[in-house]
């Protein structure tokens, strides 16, 4: 998930059809086809063929989300990566820019890369995925962002907290029991992490399975959106599912790779479980922030509902107890 910001006004309800043609238009690509809207809640991306056959992918940025020096930096970012042969989808630079303004918009063109869904189970992607991201981590710890985020407890957490204490979206009747765990889920967290000093290098940021396409050449990386700066281990720990002796398996698989090209350091594994309670928490405020764009109530209704809340109680409660087990570790016994 990402920064997101905390003005409560929706500005998507004029990006029409037309407009997002004309945008394109403007750069002198002209779509042969219509717009197909992609699987994006935070923005909105469209995939087309322009005259010349060629697909494209359209982004439009949320606005005010990030700044024009932050949305260049990643943009930034993924050139170089791609310069580096690194298999991931950069924006078409046309005139000079890759970062385009069209009647108070900001938007990017990408060329669409095919493929199937990355499967986390299947241990020879897993193994390809992992010499990939020690190549990307090998090349981003050469420099700094100036300009984009930093994966820490108080953006995720809490900001979040306090977003979500003010928001009213929590159910009145469960608004001592839901603060009461989260308090205690987030408190702990920052134990473990700050007990924990690590590197900071740039990041994909948002590196779940779904931000890898599986090519015929391998893994493709995709959607650079949350790039921001912080622990190696972000990148990582998403990949891995299922039961201890799954995790610790893919965990084996995925660093062996990894080391290949970029040294890793396995005191960073006692941050897994904090990331993901900060990630649970961070998405509740996350739906909260956008509830007054019509995309939200729409694709996630179950949110309005007590049964959501009462859940989401359950999981941070189950969190808590895994925060308190022994961290993955690939020693002999644990």
């Amino acid at each position: 998930m990402s920064q997101t910001h905390q003005g409560s006004g929706f500005h998507f309800r004029t990006l029409t059809p037309d407009l997002i043609l004309d945008a394109i238009e403007s750069l002198g690509i002209y779509p042969e086809t219509g717009l197909m809207a992609l699987n994006s809640y935070e923005n909105r991306v469209y995939q087309f063929r322009c005259d010349n056959g060629v697909r494209y992918v359209v982004k439009f940025y949320r606005p005010e989300r990030w700044s024009d020096e932050q949305i260049q930096e990643e943009h930034d970012f993924s050139q170089a990566l791609f310069d580096e042969e690194i298999p991931i989808a950069t924006p078409v630079i046309i005139d000079g820019r890759s970062l385009h303004h069209y009647q108070g918009f900001r938007f990017a063109l990408f060329p669409s890369i095919g493929g199937r869904s990355f499967e986390v189970d299947n241990l020879e992607q897993l193994e390809a995925t992992g010499r990939f991201i020690g190549r990307i981590h090998q090349f981003s710890q050469q420099a700094k962002f100036e300009h984009r985020v930093v994966v820490n407890p108080q953006m995720l957490g809490d900001e979040s907290l306090l977003w979500l204490k003010e928001s009213g979206h929590v159910p009145q009747s469960l608004v001592t029991p839901y603060f009461t765990i989260v308090e205690q889920v987030l408190e702990k967290s920052k134990e473990i992490w700050f007990k924990q000093p690590h590197k900071q290098i740039r990041l994909h940021g948002d590196l779940h399975p779904s931000n890898i396409l599986w090519t015929p050449d391998g893994p493709g990386f995709v959607d650079l959106d949350d790039a921001r700066t912080g622990p190696a281990i972000q990148d990582l720990w998403m990949m891995l599912t299922g039961e201890r002796s799954q995790r610790l398996l893919q965990l084996d698989i995925l660093l062996e790779a990894y080391e290949e090209f970029c040294d890793f350091d396995t005191r960073e594994l006692t941050l897994i479980e904090p990331l993901r309670a900060m990630r649970m928490l961070h998405y509740n405020a996350w739906l909260s922030r956008r509830w007054e764009d019509p995309a939200f109530p729409m694709n996630f209704p179950w949110y309005a509902e007590e049964k959501y809340w009462e859940q989401q109680i359950l999981s941070f409660k189950e969190q808590l107890a895994v925060l308190d087990e022994p961290a993955l570790s690939l020693t002999p016994g644990y």
